[in-house]
């Protein structure tokens, strides 16, 4: 007899959702995973194996990023840089808008967060077509700092979101 580990019992936490946020999507809600103190637990500490060497800072992805990115980055004693939706922030660096599984969104920068030279970690819950983690890295690139790589909970691999994303990703768990 076998015992799940506490990161697979973690990830058989993750429910789908079939026509959410439109009809012919099948969502990923990562929410019954957050709400078990538990696996929320076995998936910070899987993320934090993963997080690569001399990096300064974790830019975590609105706004489930922001849940498991903001842990993260308290587990390895970095800031947490949240990129946002526009009309979030009070003082914006940048802004990039680009295309979505189902539509388009913008992201904005904070200013005063990244600078020349600073290594960061992209941390999301979910990479599904890569334009998402693209555009973070993009605007990573553009403040002048360097990607370290990306982290995600769960790949939805026939999207294609790894070859798009133009960052070396992690995955605790690849469909």
């Amino acid at each position: 007899m076998t015992t799940a580990t506490p990161l697979n019992r973690a990830l058989g936490l993750i429910r789908e959702v079939t026509d959410f946020p439109e009809p012919g999507v099948l969502f990923r809600d990562l929410t019954p995973l957050l709400a078990d103190g538990a696996a929320f637990r076995a998936v910070i500490d899987a993320l934090a194996a993963a997080v690569p060497p001399d990096v300064d800072a974790v830019v975590a992805l609105e706004a489930r990023g922001f849940l498991f990115g903001a842990a993260l980055a308290a587990s390895h004693g970095l800031g947490v840089v949240p990129i946002r939706k526009p009309g979030k922030l009070p003082a914006v660096a940048d802004q990039v808008t680009f295309d979505l599984e189902y539509g388009s969104a913008t992201f904005e920068l904070p200013a005063d967060t990244l600078h020349p030279g600073r290594r960061v970690l992209v941390v999301d819950d979910v990479l599904a077509t890569g334009g998402t983690l693209a555009a973070a890295a993009g605007l990573v690139r553009r403040a002048g700092a360097e990607v370290a790589g990306a982290v995600v909970v769960l790949e939805l691999a026939a999207l294609g979101g790894r070859a798009r994303a133009g960052v070396p990703v992690e995955a605790l768990a690849v469909l």
